[in-house]
């Protein structure tokens, strides 16, 4: 394999540091980097900031972590002044709420925008990485911050005659900026998580028909969700110092909820149901911690996935579809669960199909038609709900290099290697924020965010004023965090699942279980206590130091 060509030409431009991505990680970032006199530049591959926001624009999106949780924390007044209308916001209201961000913090002249970053070499000579850009330019820069973006690279899938179909095709993570109207038409859906779940009743009511293509059955919770009442907000605001800090500190996830002080077996079958019920009956993502141990022990998880199956029963009339929908080969919450409004209430309108493609998978699809099973399901427009390349897709697609021009992809080749989620060996200066090996998505993404920029920053700053030219990851160091990143994971029953966090939805990509699964509370504390031993498992060097072999303490 012939390697790619070198960044070469004149750097244009030099900054302290680049960001690539102007999401909520990339505009925090880069308010941060400002605030500490850092000169940062922003790149950003859309026309408008939002990242994971601006993409996916798909009907019924929606975030599964409650509005009043699911915002930045670092400006009080900003906290105070925005009113979130719903107890889950869409999409729409979450982008404005970011536009709203650049606007307010005056971000917008250091974002360029329709600019994807192609290639970030280091020099070892200088501790500057070149920076090539899709608009031809070069720039320089001491440090590269990755905020791509862990679900920001949508996965097309390979079906054969993809190209062949007449109508048009739309993938959730690629939402065409118009409105899309699907009355009138017949609609085919491919997929069924998350994405799938949230935009398969909304357009079950505007199409004619609509078929859903199922491989795996998914775990859904009702949202419940509502509109917020000016006393909700005022209420919840009164008592924004208390949630933050136990998102950041207790919990697991990054979520503000009661917590378990009990496992699932150690109350009677009727005190289980009710509290379940109770759940149910509340909505969202909290359902999965009424119990201390629904992730660590099988028959503990057993109790509320039959719970939920249970449930499915219930809601779909149709016996065979309601088997059908059933999840039966992965534990509840082993994949992230999925909420949502209506959606198994959907399959009992008319004018909905079910099809297991598990059993029967989609042979091909032809200018007009699903083929599976021998038999064609005739649609006017395909929605592929068919995810994303997450966690390493978004970094991948840059051609990062390192010390002795390795690229970031050889070295991930077997799957993710880092320190702390932040660094990776031989790759100085370079952070990536909510990387692998970090809590990243088993949390609510914008707390992680947020401690992951805070520790960045800091990190920079103490470089600075200490004289330190280059940081990177020890080996040592790396080898050993994810090595307990995976016995961590191993003592749960997340490994079970073929899940995206395992890299199982795309072909090819090494099954290693990716995010860090002990905790937003305690990897933080790591975090910390890494920084108060002056950057413990990293190898500082400074101006005129000759590099030394890294070993660690």
């Amino acid at each position: 394999m012939s390697a790619s060509p070198s960044v070469s030409g004149k750097a244009s431009e030099s900054y302290d540091v680049v960001v690539v991505g102007a999401g909520f990680a990339g505009m925090y970032m880069l308010h941060k980097l400002r605030g500490q006199g850092f000169s940062a530049r922003v790149y950003e591959q859309g026309d408008g900031v939002g990242g994971t926001w601006y993409w996916n624009r798909y009907p019924g999106a929606r975030c599964d972590v409650e509005s009043m949780q699911y915002s930045y924390s670092f400006s009080e007044e900003l906290q105070q002044e925005w009113d979130w209308s719903e107890r889950y916001a869409p999409q729409p209201e979450i982008l404005k709420y970011a536009n709203h961000v650049a606007d307010r913090f005056g971000l917008r002249p250091d974002i360029q925008f329709n600019t994807t970053v192609e290639r970030a070499e280091f020099d070892e000579r200088t501790n500057l990485w070149s920076v090539a850009l899709s608009d031809g330019k070069i720039v320089t820069a001491k440090f590269v911050v990755l905020a791509t973006g862990c679900l920001s690279n949508a996965r097309m899938p390979e079906i054969k005659g993809l190209d062949r179909f007449e109508g048009k095709v739309y993938h959730t993570g690629h939402w065409p900026h118009e409105i899309v109207d699907f009355t009138g038409q017949r609609v085919g859906v491919i997929g069924t998580g998350s994405s799938g779940i949230q935009s398969v009743p909304v357009i079950a009511e505007q199409a004619s028909h609509l078929t859903v293509f199922q491989r795996t059955a998914n775990f859904s919770i009702p949202a419940r969700n509502a509109m917020l009442t000016e006393e909700e907000r005022q209420a919840f605001r009164a008592k924004y110092p208390e949630v933050r800090q136990f998102a950041r500190t207790e919990s697991r996830n990054g979520i503000y909820t009661e917590m378990p002080d009990r496992g699932a077996l150690d109350d009677g079958d009727n005190e289980r149901r009710s509290k379940y019920e109770a759940r149910w009956t509340r909505g969202g993502l909290t359902f999965m911690s009424v119990y201390n141990n629904l992730a660590l022990d099988q028959t503990a998880n057993d109790t509320a996935a039959d719970f939920v199956r249970e449930k499915i029963a219930e809601i779909v009339k149709d016996p065979e579809k309601a088997k059908l929908l059933q999840p039966n080969n992965h534990p509840i919450g082993s994949k992230r669960i999925c909420i949502d409004t209506e959606y198994f209430a959907t399959f009992n309108r008319p004018n909905v199909t079910l099809v297991d493609i598990k059993s029967n998978p989609i042979e091909e699809i032809t200018a007009s038609a699903v083929r599976t099973g021998g038999k064609d399901y005739e649609v006017d427009a395909l929605v592929l709900a068919t995810g994303f390349d997450a966690m390493t897709g978004s970094v991948a697609k840059i051609d990062i290099r390192g010390r002795n021009g390795q690229t970031l992809n050889q070295k991930w080749a077997e799957g993710p290697r880092t320190y702390l989620g932040l660094m990776s060996a031989g790759f100085p200066n370079l952070f990536v924020i909510t990387g692998p090996g970090s809590p990243s998505v088993l949390s609510n993404m914008i707390v992680s965010i947020e401690q992951h920029v805070d520790w960045i920053t800091g990190c920079v700053s103490y470089m600075r004023d200490r004289g330190f030219e280059a940081m990177e990851a020890k080996k040592d160091a790396e080898d050993n965090w994810v090595a307990h990143v995976n016995e961590v994971a191993y003592t749960t029953l997340y490994p079970q699942a073929n899940s995206w966090y395992m890299g199982a939805n795309v072909p090819g990509k090494p099954r290693i279980f990716m995010p860090y699964i002990g905790g937003v509370g305690p990897y933080r504390q790591i975090c910390d206590d890494v920084a108060a031993k002056g950057y413990e498992g990293f190898a500082l060097t400074g101006a005129e130091q000759p590099r030394k072999m890294a070993v660690s303490s």
